[in-house]
């Protein structure tokens, strides 16, 4: 569907143009026009199907009707709540590109840095405020923050709130907003406990979801490396060093193991940085601004931190982990390759990982190239099934076993 066929204003058909939007995404097709009705709604998409515009454009297109040309003191009309610094920084990009050509204001609060310009702003008045849970629960504690004329609340990423722990927050934010309010509610997946929220927070809501990619983009290269689990560490600096590998997004699957990453590499003089739960809002954006001026070369990343990250033109990804959900390789490597252009995707394979690697591959049914030709492969500590019986060796194990027996024996008469 085109974005001309949506019942949008000319302002934000305008800025969509500019944008080089033309064609609405599966998401934002199913999405606006149930938005723009003004039921609630529940979203089942995940980072990078167009899921921001699919909420932040009707929504423009909604208060930018009711204030027009209106002089009169703004006040919040949108509250978008979001995990993490990135996640609302980055929404509130969108919302600013969308609104280009509309006279709202919109402001993007979190904790981690001073609160004086995020409260000067307030006090001028807001139409959109997108916020983490922390910053915007102190902020309406002290004052700052009147939800009282609020018409759409938005809780983005709430599969990674109820990860981190946020669930608690959210549910007294809601508390704080008017009951006829439209409650729009986006999560990457679905489980049950998300599904619970839905019934508590939302009215009646309608369901759209966007089916989890199964395809990669052709103009990714992708490689597998079947490494010893003990040796992935030398292998990513093998290959960082001797393919002469730079800005490369490498995932983990633990905080604990992305920290191990970062720590090896830096003793073997490689710039690289963690970005997790575990570190501040502050420290993460600093990461991700490091990365992307190149300060940085190797950024390693969790999965859930990584949903923040937008850069464009990443050459490289390193799945140093593999995922256990063969949708989330998809993902990951849909962070390279975007836009026409190309970029490489590596995956290392470890023996306790075979299983993940093979759902992965009936999930996108192409070739992966297999690289033999490293120091590291499984043959190093997996018996090769060709190969032929060492008689020697076995003449040796019988010899130990019969000393052991012989010793165990002696032993034995010692305690009669």
């Amino acid at each position: 569907m085109l974005f001309e066929d949506l019942s949008l204003s000319k302002s934000i058909q305008r800025a969509v143009f500019e944008i080089g939007y033309l064609e609405a995404t599966p998401i934002q097709e199913k999405s606006i026009p149930i938005i723009l009705a003004g039921n609630d709604l529940v979203g089942c998409a995940q980072t990078g199907t167009g899921k921001t515009g699919a909420f932040a454009i009707p929504i423009i297109h909604h208060i930018h009707r009711i204030v027009g040309s209106s002089k009169k003191a703004k006040q919040i009309r949108t509250l978008v709540v979001t995990p993490t610094r990135e996640l609302a920084v980055q929404i509130g990009q969108s919302f600013e590109a969308y609104a280009k050509y509309t006279n709202l204001v919109q402001l993007t609060i979190f904790g981690g840095v001073s609160q004086v310009p995020q409260v000067d702003i307030l006090k001028k008045g807001v139409d959109i405020l997108i916020a983490t849970p922390g910053r915007l629960l102190d902020l309406h504690k002290q004052g700052f923050i009147d939800l009282d004329h609020l018409h759409t609340l938005v809780l983005d990423e709430a599969d990674q709130m109820l990860d981190m722990g946020f669930i608690n927050d959210v549910k007294k934010i809601v508390k704080l907003t008017p009951k006829n309010r439209q409650t729009l509610l986006f999560s990457a997946t679905m489980p049950m406990a998300i599904r619970e929220l839905a019934e508590t927070f939302l009215n009646k809501p309608e369901y759209v979801s966007v089916s989890p990619v199964s395809s990669t983009a052709e103009t990714v290269e992708q490689r597998v490396y079947f490494v010893n689990k003990e040796d992935k560490r030398q292998l990513l600096y093998h290959l960082i060093k001797n393919e002469n590998i730079y800005d490369v997004l490498v995932f983990s699957r633990t905080k604990h193991g992305a920290d191990n990453v970062v720590k090896a590499l830096r003793k073997q003089g490689i710039a690289a940085e963690a970005i997790h739960g575990d570190k501040s809002q502050n420290a993460r954006q600093r990461v991700l601004d490091s990365f992307k001026s190149k300060e940085v070369g190797v950024l390693v990343a969790t999965d859930i931190a990584a949903r923040g990250i937008d850069i464009d033109k990443l050459p490289y990804i390193i799945n140093f982990d593999l995922p256990n959900i063969p949708e989330t390789y998809v993902h990951r490597i849909g962070r390279t390759g975007r836009a026409g252009n190309g970029g490489i995707a590596i995956s290392f394979c470890s023996k306790d990982e075979e299983g993940y690697w093979k759902d992965i591959q009936r999930l996108i049914k192409v070739n992966v190239k297999t690289i033999n030709d490293h120091p590291y492969p499984w043959k190093d500590t997996v018996p090769d099934p060709n190969a032929k019986p060492d008689l020697r060796n076995k003449n040796k194990a019988k010899e130990n076993n019969s000393r052991k027996s012989d010793a165990s024996k002696k032993n034995k008469k010692r305690w009669y």
